[in-house]
């Protein structure tokens, strides 16, 4: 049997967006939404074109880039929605009317009557001027049955395309979704979608239960981004319906994880590293036994193919590694290392992790060259560090570094001397090599005025993601210590792989 098609509407732009602290200019917004696009998505929510002037131009953007995927807008039952929505050229709108009691009487203060008309109304007016219409009721999962199917027949009367059920403060349940989408995948006729907040964690687990109960659309967010707790996660609902139920989406799997970190990077929301599907720990295992096992065979503790998602498979090195994850490693960048080397580099990392450190992978590495005897020189230098910050001043940072026989010099600004720092070191870095700084952050900080700073950065060439530490009394010398050792690890790893 050919799987049955489930039609995904992405309104990272739109619901994503209003998680607390993300603001998206025109362009970012445009950017998201070719990643969408070329991610494979039948319908991207652009935004709300009433919201304002930058909205509407960053709506107007994506619908002039001639996407593949449908562009839409949210709206709510006002005409004036609608025409700022067709200002924007949009194929279609998401139509929000609300449909419970509490949202009628005390957001609305409007009789029932007065709703049905409002939606009826834009209804009529959108499908009058070309655009394709999806009704959703908002509220849904608290409103009264009878009135809900009124509504959507009223509109299915008007022709609109879609009708979706929308559980918007996430107050039902797996059980008790399917329950009313079985109900109402009897009575709608035309295409049914699910929208599902996740304050109760079952943003996921009730979009499933929708598409198993008859919807054949829904609407979910990259990350899970959303207000509040955010929306159903995009990633975890295509690759649920891929791994377990008799459903296809149009989704690329293998660009989830590349998906997810532009929009990372445009909203300034961390990806937890647990994460499910795109999570930096989704696929990395340090426990000595799950470590043995998944190189022994990858399905003991991985239950798909890292690479499925675009992710890669990750060793993490600390207290709990085991002997056959070090032998492993060693053996996969061409080290013969004898029992006894493996034996003190096993008790290195033991001590490093009882001390309650994160092993990263120039400390790693730094524990294998000493231990087998292989000494390398940093490449990269730096040879002058000046930061300069106070009230009324910009704070700004130069750098000199040597690399090899070049002195590369560099300045930056910042909200901080630490970011600007960085910044200044980020500019000579690029200008060295094709190396990102992709997270920063402050591992540990001991007592007393005198404090001793941790701070992690992870570092990527394209080809390999790494950890690196810096550690010091000054947070701007222990930041600019952890991302220059992990830049020498990189090059060095590169000029050793060339050998």
């Amino acid at each position: 049997m050919t799987a049955e098609e489930v039609k995904v509407l992405d309104t990272t732009l739109r619901d994503g967006e209003q998680t607390p602290g993300v603001a998206l200019s025109p362009d970012e917004k445009l950017e998201i939404a070719k990643g969408l696009d070329e991610l494979g998505v039948d319908m991207i929510e652009a935004g709300s074109a009433v919201t304002s002037v930058g909205e509407r131009q960053g709506i107007s953007k994506i619908t002039a880039e001639g996407l593949d995927a449908e562009i839409s807008s949210y709206t709510r039952g006002l005409q004036s929605d609608i025409d700022s929505a067709l200002e924007c050229d949009v194929d279609a709108v998401h139509l929000v009317i609300p449909t419970s009691d509490l949202h009628i009487e005390k957001k609305l203060q409007k009789s029932k009557d007065e709703v049905m008309e409002m939606a009826t109304d834009t209804a009529r007016y959108a499908l009058d001027h070309g655009l394709t219409v999806e009704l959703s009721a908002e509220d849904a999962t608290r409103s009264d049955r009878n009135f809900l199917k009124e509504v959507f027949e009223a509109g299915m009367e008007e022709g609109v395309h879609r009708i979706c059920v929308c559980d918007t403060v996430s107050l039902m349940m797996p059980e008790q979704i399917f329950d009313l989408f079985s109900d109402l995948s009897e009575f709608v006729e035309v295409p049914l979608s699910a929208h599902c907040h996740d304050d109760f964690g079952v943003a996921v687990a009730n979009t499933i239960s929708a598409v198993r109960a008859g919807a054949r659309e829904f609407h979910a967010t990259i990350n899970g981004l959303g207000e509040r707790s955010g929306n159903a996660a995009l990633e975890e609902v295509v690759l649920a319906l891929s791994e377990f139920y008799d459903y296809r989406t149009n989704v690329d799997l293998k660009g989830l994880l590349e998906t997810s970190k532009l929009v990372e990077q445009h909203t300034a929301i961390p990806v937890s590293p647990t994460k499910a599907v795109i999570g930096a720990n989704a696929f990395a295992h340090e426990a000595g036994i799950h470590a043995h096992g998944v190189l022994t065979e990858s399905t003991t503790y991985e239950p798909i193919s890292p690479e499925k998602v675009g992710q890669e498979r990750r060793l993490i090195f600390g207290k709990h590694t085991g002997k056959h994850a070090i032998e492993n490693e060693l053996e996969s960048k061409g080290l013969d290392a004898s029992e006894d080397q493996i034996e003190e580099i096993f008790q290195r990392i033991k001590e490093l992790g009882d001390r309650g450190k994160l092993v990263t992978d120039a400390e790693w590495s730094a524990i294998v060259d000493e231990v087998m005897g292989r000494s390398l020189e940093d490449l990269v230098e730096i040879e002058e560090l000046t930061v300069t910050s106070g009230d009324n001043v910009t704070p700004t940072a130069s750098v000199k570094v040597r690399y090899e026989d070049k002195v590369f010099v560099e300045a930056g600004v910042g909200v901080g001397p630490v970011d600007a720092a960085i910044n200044a070191v980020r500019k000579v870095v690029e200008g060295i090599s094709n190396i990102n700084l992709q997270e920063y952050h402050v591992d540990a900080i001991s007592g007393g005025t005198d404090a001793m700073v941790d701070v992690v950065v992870k570092l990527t060439d394209g080809q390999r993601i790494i950890d690196s530490r810096g550690s010091n009394e000054d947070i701007i010398k222990a930041s600019v210590q952890a991302m220059l050792n992990g830049v020498n690890r990189l090059l060095w790893d590169k000029k050793l792989g060339e050998r």
